[in-house]
């Protein structure tokens, strides 16, 4: 096991293992050079999870499970992404981004329009845009 130390500015400095490195396809809009990544739970009993950059320690997203807020979320998974992160019969994990108001939790909101599709067998990830027709990029996952 080959360990590699990261910066954080949540977390500070971090020993994660090298293959447990998530490399992306193609960047988050907007993060055109960030391509790795790792996943860092939130706490020990926790269902989030920091998708933490491992080059920029001031990047990382808030993610989740979809079946924990929305059981029925089932996107499809496009057979060319799929060959993108050669899970052609590897099962591929699905993660959906929150975005929390600071100091207002209750605000809360799941992007299901962009999900996260992951192949953690070959640690390899791309966020897709779904159709924005049947799907809510600011979804409110606390309803009042």
């Amino acid at each position: 096991m080959t360990l590699t130390t990261i910066q954080s500015s949540r977390f500070g400095k971090l020993e994660i293992e090298t293959d447990k490195v998530i490399t992306l396809t193609s960047p988050f809009l907007g993060f055109a050079d960030a391509w790795r990544f790792v996943l860092i739970p939130h706490g020990p009993k926790s269902v989030f999870w920091w998708l933490q950059a491992t080059d920029y320690p001031e990047l990382a997203f808030v993610v989740i499970q979809p079946a924990l807020i929305v059981p029925e979320y089932r996107p499809e998974i496009p057979r060319q992404l799929r060959r993108e992160l050669q899970a052609e019969d590897e099962e591929l994990e699905v993660l959906i981004m929150l975005n929390i108001p600071q100091g207002r939790p209750e605000a809360m909101t799941a992007n299901l329009l962009g999900p996260v599709v992951l192949n953690p067998a070959k640690k390899l990830a791309r966020q897709v845009l779904l159709d924005p027709a049947r799907y809510d990029p600011c979804w409110p996952v606390l309803k009042g």
